[in-house]
């Protein structure tokens, strides 16, 4: 299972970026999605979560800015980031959990990352 990450850059305080990542390989069902993000000399934090239904939750420090949704059927989730502050600058990485076989757990998996940085 791969998880692959694309849609970061460079954009200006109060602009847009559209985050992607798609789910590829051996893959029975996929709970949850979600993204991370880890800025420099910092630990690795939650942005937000959506589960198969659809339901979100996001960080404070993103609600009201940030958007995720999915799409079930090609197993990507998007991070729709509006608004954006030279603090939200860092690495983001996709996360989802998943089921490749009848035989085993649900396994955590990771994507790459992708780099988003605000600046003016």
């Amino acid at each position: 299972v791969q998880l692959q990450a694309s849609g970061g850059g460079l954009v200006q305080p109060g602009g847009s970026l559209k985050l992607s990542c798609v789910a590829s390989g051996s893959i029975i069902a996929i709970n949850t999605m979600g993204w991370y993000r880890q800025a420099p000399g910092k630990q690795r934090e939650w942005v937000a979560t959506i589960n198969h239904g659809g339901s979100a939750t996001y960080a404070d420090s993103v609600k009201g800015r940030f958007a995720i949704s999915r799409d079930n059927a090609e197993n990507t989730v998007w991070l729709q980031m509006n608004s954006l502050k030279v603090e939200d600058t860092a690495v983001y990485f996709c996360n989802a959990n998943i089921k490749v076989s009848g035989y085993t757990p649900w396994g955590n998996y990771w994507g790459q990352g992708t780099q988003v940085t605000v600046s003016s």
